[in-house]
């Protein structure tokens, strides 16, 4: 077990809500997450610091093995978005987060 293992469950559950999540050709369900719309800034591959002007989407990866562009995230906003595209927030840990770009359909 690693230092950072179960961080991303406690994040998610104190910053996060039920999020709908359909996966392409799958059923829906609902996963603990944090939605945004607003901007959020990353560090990138190379290090630096990245803006997301999109709306974006934490999860665990546990929560979404299959997860692939072209799925679908209902935030309960009355909107739905496609995933536009993903990526690992680096953290080795088993509950590690994916941060995906949205799109609004």
């Amino acid at each position: 077990m690693g230092v950072f293992d179960g961080m991303a469950s406690v994040l998610s559950n104190a910053l996060g809500a039920e999020v709908t999540y359909t996966p392409k050709g799958g059923v829906a369900r609902s996963v603990q997450s944090v939605f945004r719309e607003q901007p959020v800034e990353i560090t990138g591959d190379d290090g630096r610091d990245v803006a997301i002007l999109a709306p974006s989407w934490r999860v665990r990866r546990d929560l979404v093995p299959e997860l692939a562009s072209g799925d679908l995230v209902a935030p309960g906003n009355g909107k739905t978005y496609r995933v536009v595209n993903y990526m690992s927030t680096g953290s080795p840990a088993a509950d590690a987060m994916i941060l995906c770009q949205l799109e609004d359909l």
